[in-house]
């Protein structure tokens, strides 16, 4: 969607919306960092976030992977920035054909700052001269598929009166070439950015303006980032920041309290503006603390209209079903699944390094360890494992202790749902879709366990008429007492005017797929350990002689039904003794 249709569709709501900024960094390792970080983020609940662009170097394919990325995987609405700098027309046309196939719909078309190395800005052979010329280009070549903006600088307004309506013709001559919106430069005066709005207006200017707002995050990156966007400083923030300049908590507090009445200023005055724009600089805690400050909070129908997220490029917009054995790896599901017709070539990687994995997982030389790791991470105090790349889910938490108990029992879940019986479409922890429905699932658990605990677990729910099960090893080895090649609805919802959606499904096709991913994430689990080492021969024997499981318990109003075949024999085994001390 364009981000003037969702300003809008804000105005007519009558809510205050916002958004934020990232910058591509320049490791790998720094991106990955970054796309965890845009996830959690994601749960603040901002309208778009907006990627910019360093033309001519590496970051500018990190620019284009991370809106690829966002669009795709993360399912976020993202602006694209676009230089001029470095830029020959072919680069320009190459991005906005990726942008394009990536289902991004705003194009934040800027000249660019200076090429490294040099003072002043030149063009490149065959590129723009000025962002007036992007503009153009991209609405000759591409309609109005693109939401255009151009950047507005509010500090314009202290010019002297002449100087101030060239600016402002510059501005309107944009906005005459196609521009849609207008994100403006940084700003620490609140009567600054007014005046200015009201000027741009006053020259025929209609376009929506999104006020740029900086968090302050310390107190030398505050004025480095001023020094080098020459913004003037109101002289009540250097009397409050500077004597606590050297504690970086205490600027960051202070310094969130002044820029929530920054923002409070914009969106009390009578000059239409309804929205925020957060430069994060790629942190989080600032940002955080600021929305917590003006008491923005996110819209429940906007961070889940389904229970997984959903992709946004063309090809996927309309995908409302997905099998659940994903749900902890969406990046490799939507990589996989480009074309069900080829199921090989997708690349399946744990993210973490060996570092990282000896710190998270310790080095287990027993299936105790092991299993106890698996309960951990249910419980929340591990926060990820080799087929989980994410913190557990709050629906997987309720769950928690029962799953951790599971694990230590022998059978280690990477896998689950609870079932849940029409709660609210609003509700915190399970709800999704629009408003005043009901969602259901069925319990739901996939694990691994050792062939002589699956064959025990075997004989005890064949007598449950309920479950459906599905097991196999790493041979493909299949066991299962469902005669239906068709899928298992366990996610439905009811809403009003709509038929019902079942967007999360089991399927024997699915598994068979998603069997191959989950044993070779165990033996890359595995290959981050020494190849001699008790703890990788552990992992592999594992991996070689254990199966795979997934079951669904069909009675969704019975939400303890799914555990009673693990749970059970606990009891049954002490029932001779029991019988003897007479307590039976």
């Amino acid at each position: 969607m364009k981000i003037s249709q969702k300003i809008a569709q804000a105005e007519k709501e009558e809510r205050v919306w916002w958004s934020f900024e990232y910058f591509p960094p320049r490791t790998a390792q720094g991106l990955q960092n970054l796309l965890d970080r845009i996830e959690r983020m994601r749960g603040y609940g901002p309208e778009f976030i907006d990627i910019t662009w360093n033309a001519g170097g590496r970051t500018s394919d990190l620019s284009s992977e991370l809106v690829r990325t966002c669009q795709s995987l993360i399912g976020i609405e993202t602006c694209m920035h676009l230089t001029c700098t470095n830029m020959p027309k072919e680069k320009v046309d190459n991005a906005l054909r990726d942008a394009k196939l990536y289902g991004c719909r705003n194009i934040l078309a800027l000249r660019g700052d200076p090429p490294a190395g040099q003072d002043k800005w030149t063009s490149v052979e065959g590129g723009f001269e000025h962002g007036i010329d992007l503009v153009r280009h991209i609405r000759e070549n591409y309609g109005d598929y693109f939401d255009i903006a151009v950047a507005g600088f509010p500090q314009t307004v202290t010019l002297p009166p002449h100087l101030l309506h060239l600016e402002l013709m510059y501005l309107k001559e944009k906005v005459d070439a196609g521009c849609n919106l207008i994100f403006t430069q940084m700003f620490y005066d609140a009567d600054i950015f007014i005046r200015w709005v009201k000027a741009v207006r006053a020259v025929g200017i209609t376009v929506p303006i999104i006020p740029g707002i900086n968090p302050i995050q310390t107190w030398n990156g505050f004025i480095r980032a001023t020094q080098l966007a020459e913004t003037l400083i109101p002289q009540a923030y250097l009397d409050v920041l500077e004597p606590i300049k050297n504690d970086d908590e205490q600027v960051r507090a202070v310094g969130t309290q002044l820029v929530a009445e920054l923002c409070r200023q914009i969106l009390e005055a009578d000059i239409g503006i309804t929205g925020l724009h957060f430069y994060t600089m790629n942190l989080e805690k600032a940002t955080r603390m600021l929305l917590q400050e003006l008491k923005l909070v996110p819209r429940v129908d906007v961070i889940k209209p389904l229970p997984w997220r959903q992709s946004l490029t063309p090809t996927r917009r309309s995908e409302t079903i997905r099998p659940i054995f994903w749900s902890n790896r969406t990046r490799s599901y939507l990589s996989r699944t480009e074309n069900w017709t080829k199921l090989d070539g997708y690349g399946v990687w744990i993210k973490h390094t060996k570092e990282q994995a000896v710190e998270l997982w310790g080095s287990p030389t027993s299936l105790e360890e092991i299993q106890e790791l698996f309960a951990r991470f249910c419980t929340g105090t591990l926060n990820a494992l080799p087929w989980s790349d994410q913190p557990p889910s709050a629906e997987t938490v309720v769950i928690g202790p029962r799953l951790a108990k599971l694990n230590r029992l022998g059978y280690m879940t990477i896998n689950s749902q609870p079932a849940v019986n029409g709660v609210p479409s609003s509700d915190v922890t399970f709800g999704w879709g629009p408003s005043n429905g009901f969602v259901y699932q069925k319990a739901y658990l996939e694990f691994f366990v050792s062939p002589p605990k699956l064959a025990a677990l075997i004989s005890r729910i064949s007598r449950d008429s309920n479950v459906t099960y599905y097991a196999i090893n790493n041979k493909g080895d299949l066991r299962t007492n469902n005669n239906s090649d068709g899928p298992n609805a366990v996610t439905w919802g009811v809403f009003p005017g709509k038929e019902i959606i079942q967007p999360t499904i089991v399927e024997a096709v699915s598994f068979m797929a998603w069997k191959d991913e989950a044993f070779e994430l165990g033996r890359q689990w595995s290959r981050l350990y020494a190849p001699d080492s008790p703890t990788r021969k552990l992992i592999e024997e594992t991996m070689d002689t254990y199966f795979l499981v997934n079951i669904v318990h069909n009675d969704f109003k019975d939400p303890d039904a799914v555990f009673r075949p693990f749970f059970k024999p606990l009891l049954m085994d002490r029932i001779p003794s029991l019988m003897v001390s007479g307590l039976l």
